[in-house]
């Protein structure tokens, strides 16, 4: 037994001598060594689970060099003179103090975001709020081409737009990624053009989905993500590991102005949706009923008499509108639309608008102890600053 430990003790003095020695000649044999897998457990729909070897990833160079041409610097100006000083009026002042306080007529402020070209043809979305102002737009690609943009259309409600360049050349175009495989925990990249210093990309996870009720938009669904995000991502690229893109970089939850791992986007499905109609038509259309809802607090289910808190309150109906025509009061409590139950306000408001215009539609309410249901023909959205949801 003695000897056997002794050569025991031996053989490790050994390996440790021969592990110092690689590490202080050739440490790089060390670190080139295979790092092996990792092993992760999928859920089978039977609920058994199932191990499958994932190999360890140590670069996202090919997401990166797939996504990357097809982000673009978006370079926006408007005029933006100064003004004229209200007391230029009085003659007097003038006389002592001339035309020094006049204001440059020719100033122009600028502005700076990102975009996603989505055809080879020179389609390009962005956010809303990176163009909205803007009377002239410039768009400079990965490779130093720029080119002079145009406005197609714009959605300021879920915070899009679509830009249109020319080119005699084809162009390159992101490949949108199936929105359904998403999930939380999953590598995405975000790319754009933050402070200006050039296109940048950072990595992270996806943080949470379905975010809403942030007061950022009408419409929100956004996804989370704690990839670093700063002022002029916007409207940049988040690609997902294999570089398809996922979403639109939109807004940061920040105190400083710089990124704290906090970020929203716009999912793919929702800016899809935007882009094809302001390319074929010019603008979004949705569904709408003309009424004020609000959430159902337990002292307003109380007060009502409801059995629990699910639904939307109808706290107002538009004279002459759809609801109004169709027989809907204030009071009542909307509980489904068609087959569709009703959580909140906000799936309220995401139903109806996904109805088509002119299209009649079943609304279930409670009206006190009364069960109703009501027809009502879908009216089409407003612009934003006359709409009443």
């Amino acid at each position: 037994m003695r000897r056997l430990w002794l050569t025991f003790a031996q053989a490790v003095t050994i390996s440790v001598a021969v592990l110092f020695v690689l590490n202080t000649l050739k440490p790089e044999w060390l670190r080139d060594a295979p790092t092996g897998t990792v092993v992760a457990v999928r859920e089978d729909p039977s609920g058994a689970g199932t191990t499958a070897p994932v190999q360890a990833v140590s670069s996202y160079a090919g997401a990166a060099q797939r996504s990357l041409p097809a982000v673009v610097h978006i370079f926006t100006s408007k005029a933006g003179g100064s003004g004229r000083h209200p007391l230029m009026d009085d003659p007097i002042f003038r006389h002592f103090f001339g035309d020094r306080f006049d204001g440059d007529p020719g100033q122009r402020a600028s502005g700076l975001g990102s975009g996603v070209i989505v055809s080879a043809d020179g389609y390009i979305l962005t956010n809303n709020h990176v163009v909205e102002a803007a009377d002239a737009m410039e768009v400079a690609l990965n490779d130093g081409r720029k080119f002079s943009a145009r406005l197609v259309g714009r959605d300021p409600e879920s915070d899009l737009a679509i830009l249109k360049i020319s080119s005699e050349s084809e162009l390159p175009a992101i490949t949108f990624a199936d929105e359904t495989t998403l999930h939380v925990g999953d590598v995405v990249l975000a790319i754009g053009n933050p402070f200006g210093v050039g296109q940048t990309v950072t990595m992270g996870i996806v943080s949470a989905l379905g975010r809403s009720q942030l007061g950022i938009n009408t419409f929100e669904n956004y996804i989370q993500t704690d990839a670093a995000i700063n002022p002029g991502n916007s409207g940049g690229a988040l690609v997902d590991s294999a570089g398809r893109l996922v979403g639109l970089n939109t807004a940061i939850y920040s105190r400083s102005g710089g990124s704290l791992g906090i970020g929203f986007a716009i999912p793919v499905s929702i800016a899809r949706n935007v882009l094809e109609q302001i390319v074929a038509r010019g603008e979004v259309t949705r569904g709408w009923v003309g009424v004020e809802i609000q959430d159902i607090t337990p002292e307003l289910a109380e007060s009502f008499g409801l059995r629990d808190a699910k639904g939307a309150l109808i706290a107002g109906v538009l004279r002459n509108s759809p609801a109004d025509r169709a027989g809907i009061r204030p009071g009542d409590v909307l509980v489904a639309i068609g087959d569709q139950s009703i959580a909140d306000p906000r799936a309220m408001l995401d139903l109806v608008a996904a109805l088509q215009p002119g299209r009649k539609e079943h609304f279930k309410v409670r009206r006190g102890a009364e069960a109703v249901d009501l027809e009502v023909e879908i009216g089409r959205r407003p612009t934003p600053a006359t709409a009443a949801r």
